[in-house]
């Protein structure tokens, strides 16, 4: 917790010395306790907005449409059709996995205000969440309460909390696409849950708490480049190399068993990301309208950028690649739609749509790995090309503050700052996932026999097929 040595003082003062010890103990714990919240009071919370309220309604059920139907079918449309059904399975579970344990203890660890690495547990089962409610009413939401950096909003804590919950969702649900057609469903149930708790929880923290570490030092990520995209993107690379190769891939037919599921799911990502980019800016505002403008701009450049590439390369241009590339693009320009303008934003889209295009065909043949349906390769490589061009082209006025005029503007020095944010979270997400997947293989296994994957999971797992 960011105190001064003098508010401590004055306030383990005020308390008793018997306080003090308690304190310490509390804040390397990352709980929160009752005089240090009153160590630092945060400024009074304004009223309600019911425009910007009206807004991240609109946001979160948007950003929900990303993860069921949207990922449930684009990654569906994807795979061969005896796992269609279990790959739209597993987007669904993860929904409902990760709303109960964002529920219980999710949302406490990553936005209640703990230290510069962790929440605390005074949200648990969002525990005094209704505290503010009067007569149907409630007020802004402050995040960072009782720190030396409180961020007030306009919107009530449930609005907040739901928001934040759609990202927390879809943040795993992005790793099954590395792992499509071989993990075992009860492996996949465990590994998210506790995925989610020790590794999205954290990064999220670091990044995106007004006390986070990774904030401090000056990061800057707007809707999740870093926390959502590079985190499940070498989370799923993990995967990719610790369950191995699909039985067959090299050799089999792989290709994708609907197009047009993977059509409309790509769409309905591309609309969802409205929600999950404009509705980052927590307010509808000026910047909720440029982040809108970038997301579409910089999409469209990346699926062209794509489109062009494989065109070049192969002779032909693809319905497969023009979507990927257009994922691409929404990938790159997250982290920075709520900080660079339109001309940038093409050129964001652009190096996504190539850059991604060689990724997920050169790069995944170069090393050899089974990225099932390129989450790493999209996901984790575009996540790091638009963290890292975030820093070079970031328009000051759009983050500037009364606290800091200047805003956050693009230079050799923040592109730096970026690239340690990248490494931090390719490290942490990168060895945790690792570890995880270890655990569960060696107590309740990872992969499904070698007869159930050639039968297909959909019968396999489910008992299901498609007719």
């Amino acid at each position: 917790m960011n105190l001064s040595s003098q508010s401590f003082r004055a306030r383990a003062g005020s308390v008793g010395t018997r306080v003090a010890p308690a304190l310490v103990a509390f804040a390397l714990l990352g709980l929160a306790h009752p005089a240090m919240a009153a160590a630092a009071p945060p400024p009074p919370p304004p009223k309600l907005d019911s425009g910007d309220t009206a807004w991240m309604l609109t946001s979160t059920a948007l950003v929900l449409l990303m993860t069921v139907p949207g990922l449930a079918l684009y990654y569906a449309g994807m795979v061969r059709k005896k796992n269609v059904l279990a790959t739209l399975m597993q987007a669904f579970a993860i929904c409902c996995l990760v709303t109960i344990t964002w529920t219980v203890v999710g949302y406490s660890l990553t936005f209640t205000t703990g230290n510069p690495y962790i929440g605390d547990f005074s949200r648990l089962m969002l525990n005094g969440m209704g505290a503010n409610i009067s007569k149907g009413n409630d007020i802004g939401f402050t995040l960072g309460l009782g720190s030396s950096n409180p961020t007030v909003t306009t919107i009530p804590e449930s609005v907040y909390m739901m928001f934040q919950m759609t990202f927390a969702i879809i943040t795993p649900a992005l790793i099954a696409g590395a792992f499509a057609d071989r993990m075992k469903f009860s492996a996949m149930c465990v590994f998210m849950v506790l995925w989610s708790l020790v590794v999205y929880a954290p990064i999220a923290h670091w990044v995106w708490s007004p006390i986070g570490w990774v904030a401090a030092f000056g990061a800057i990520d707007f809707a999740g480049g870093t926390v959502v995209h590079i985190n499940a993107g070498i989370a799923g690379l993990m995967c990719a190399i610790v369950l191995g190769k699909r039985t067959g891939y090299g050799h089999d037919d792989m290709s994708p068993h609907n197009l047009t599921y993977a059509v409309i799911g790509a769409s309905l990502l591309w609309v969802g990301w409205f929600g999950f980019n404009a509705g980052s800016a927590v307010s509808a505002g000026g910047r909720a309208g440029m982040a809108m403008a970038v997301t579409q701009i910089a999409t469209a450049a990346a699926a062209l950028g794509w489109m062009f590439a494989e065109w070049i390369v192969k002779g032909k241009p693809t319905v497969l690649g023009i979507i990927s590339g257009a994922v691409a693009g929404l990938v790159a320009i997250t982290p920075a739609s709520g900080f660079v303008l339109p001309g940038p934003a093409i050129i964001i889209g652009v190096a996504a749509g190539v850059g991604c295009y060689f990724a997920a065909t050169s790069l995944k043949h170069l090393f050899g790995y089974d990225d099932s349906l390129d989450c790493f390769g999209v996901h984790g490589v575009g996540g790091i090309i638009g963290a890292l061009l975030t820093g070079v082209f970031a328009f000051g006025p759009l983050s500037a503050t009364d606290a800091a005029p200047g805003g956050t503007v693009g230079s050799f020095a923040q592109f730096i700052i970026q690239g340690k944010a990248v490494c931090v979270t390719l490290i942490w997400s990168g060895v945790l996932s690792f570890v995880l997947l270890k655990v569960i293989d060696l107590t309740i296994g990872l992969r499904v026999s070698r007869d159930d994957e050639v039968e297909g999971l959909d019968m396999t797992l489910h008992g299901e097929r498609l007719g």
